[in-house]
């Protein structure tokens, strides 16, 4: 099942990453660096006010509807999501208070309501485990904010209209789904049940609320102290980046998270322990080869995608940010699962917020030393620190196993194809394109190949078994 599911979501958001590839090459073609940075500064107060906003329904949602037992509160969650958005009027005057103009803070207030109508419909999904139907929606949505994005870009090259497009897309995608997340929900206010949903929450709300804080920062501190253009600049890349390697473990996290809290209420802590072993061996052997290539190819991928304005800026910072992202999600993809599993939610804040005040003070201190490119440097120090702080509260947690054996041989595969990679990088002198026609299935070959030798996450067990059922069937 944890195959299936993952394979189901990765594709889902490989869809919506090849949709969000079309928007960075467009946009950063037809928008001036300033522009875009007033869409990336938008679309990132937005993202952090809608976190804000419902995060606190997610706890629920992630504890009572994902135990697979019959459980249904989608009745309380329709109340609580109304109530949430009613503080949009909060959220357009905190955008205003961080600097955005008006024109942006109202539409970035009205995307974050937008986001969260869609977002809350697919935690229900995903809770039960509907990854195909989660697959529809997200195509949805990526093919509407890109359609709806280029059409505007054609009318009017202005930041504030590409907020607007963005806000309409998420609307249309989760109306178009509303049935099945929400069909056969009845609705019934329970106050006091929501106010206890709302105080369980709170430790939750504010770490991922900083946590979604935490991942922009960066370019609201740029804007205060360089500008909106540079700002624009460095989030291509930045964004770039995370678009690419971020989805792979969100596709398996957001399908073992499931499987690991059903396992643990089902079958015990050594049960969902062991299961936790594959999980991780499973996330490291698709995060780790991606992270580590990324960072080697970066250069010839920042020339083919990005406009021209946006290119000097992202070699610079995709390297290191891809190293960075390795710390982010095992931090967030699998450590801070030991919180949910333990009921520790002061940990989410704890180590949200820590890892949040170190971002804050390097950055700065970076940003007036090294410019706009010291922000990738202050965001890898940060996502370092707060890997090594979730590990060591994990100890007063749910204890999560770390099998040195397994990841040892996913470390051997990605060290192999690294060096294979980069000593074809230096031999062939080609342009950026036939670059990566040669280095990425280079890459890609011998990873599998050494995936194969060392049999990591049991691929060659699970790739023979699977052909002894295609020669069975073809015998019969």
């Amino acid at each position: 099942m944890l195959f299936g599911q993952t394979a189901i979501n990765f594709a889902a958001n490989v869809f919506s990453a090849a949709f969000g590839l079309i928007n960075v090459v467009i946009f950063t073609r037809l928008f001036a660096p300033a522009e875009f940075g007033t869409y990336v500064l938008g679309l990132g107060f937005g993202t952090i006010a809608s976190t804000f906003m419902t995060t606190w329904l997610r706890l629920p949602i992630m504890r009572e509807q994902a135990r697979g037992d019959g459980t249904d509160i989608r009745g309380i969650i329709v109340p609580g999501l109304l109530m949430s958005c009613l503080s949009a009027p909060v959220t357009y005057l905190g955008a205003m208070l961080i600097g955005l103009a008006s024109g942006p803070a109202f539409a970035a207030a009205g995307l974050a309501v937008a986001i969260s109508f869609f977002d809350t419909g697919q935690e229900l999904l995903r809770a039960r485990l509907r990854a195909f139907t989660i697959m529809k929606a997200t195509i949805t949505r990526a093919v509407l904010v890109s359609v709806l994005g280029i059409a505007v870009s054609l009318v009017s090259q202005s930041g504030v209209f590409l907020l607007v497009s963005s806000t309409l897309a998420y609307l249309l995608a989760a109306w178009a789904f509303t049935r099945d997340a929400w069909g056969g929900a009845t609705v019934r206010f329970d106050a006091p049940r929501l106010f206890d949903m709302a105080k369980a929450g709170i430790p939750l709300t504010v770490s991922l609320t900083l946590l979604a804080l935490s991942s922009v920062i960066d370019r609201f501190i740029i804007a205060h102290l360089i500008g909106p253009g540079a700002a624009g600049q460095y989030s291509a890349g930045v964004d770039l980046v995370r678009q690419s390697l971020i989805i792979p473990a969100i596709s398996a996290s957001a399908a073992f998270m499931p499987l690991v809290v059903q396992v643990n209420a089902n079958q015990g802590r050594e049960a969902a322990r062991a299961h936790l072993e594959e999980c991780l061996e499973f996330l490291l052997a698709i995060m780790l080869p991606a992270c580590i290539g990324f960072a080697i190819v970066s250069s010839h991928i920042a020339n083919v995608i990005l406009g021209p304005d946006f290119r000097t800026m992202a070699i610079e910072v995709m390297p290191i940010v891809a190293v960075a992202v390795i710390f982010q999600i095992m931090s967030y993809q699998y450590l801070h699962i030991s919180f949910l599993l333990s009921e520790r939610n002061a940990f989410y804040l704890l180590n949200t917020g820590s890892a949040l005040a170190v971002n804050l003070v390097v950055s700065y201190l970076l940003i007036q030393r090294f410019g706009a490119g010291g922000a990738a440097w202050g965001r890898l120090v940060a996502e370092v620190f707060g890997f090594f702080c979730a590990l060591l509260l994990t100890r007063w947690a749910f204890p999560m196993p770390v099998p040195f054996l397994r990841l040892t041989r996913v470390l051997i595969a990605t060290i192999v194809m690294a060096i294979v990679v980069r000593s074809l990088e230096l031999a062939l002198h080609l342009d950026d394109k036939d670059a990566l026609a040669v280095l990425l299935p280079a890459g890609i070959v011998t990873y599998s190949m050494m995936c194969w030798l060392l049999n990591i996450a049991k691929g060659r067990d699970r790739l023979n078994r699977g052909l002894l059922i295609v020669r069975n069937a073809l015998a019969r």
